[in-house]
């Protein structure tokens, strides 16, 4: 993506994370970010998971800090670019919770 990112404006946060909280994304307590974790039937299909993910965040440019333990896996979103959520964190969370859908 081309361009400094830039945070979410109030107005922004209003409109995007709803939707957002409804897929059981939560904000991370003393930071600005999004944080979820995401349950599979094995490390197979976790793994497949994070290869779509990775996939498309390397087409971003835009990578998320994560943790994998056989089938779990913790995933936070925030754009170390502008210190916080910008519309990057978005976009590959909404990615995201379609790459989780088998």
């Amino acid at each position: 993506m081309a361009g400094k990112a830039q945070r979410l404006s109030q107005e922004e946060r209003d409109q995007l994370l709803p939707h957002l909280r409804n897929a059981q994304w939560t904000e991370v307590v003393g930071r600005d970010a999004i944080y979820k974790e995401f349950l599979f039937k094995d490390f197979n299909q976790a793994f497949g998971f994070m290869s779509r993910v990775a996939l498309q965040a390397e087409k971003m440019d835009h990578h998320p800090e994560w943790f994998n333990v056989y089938n779990k896996v913790q995933i936070t979103l925030s754009t170390h670019d502008c210190g916080g959520l910008s519309q990057r964190d978005i976009t590959l969370a909404t990615f995201i919770e379609q790459a989780a859908v088998f």
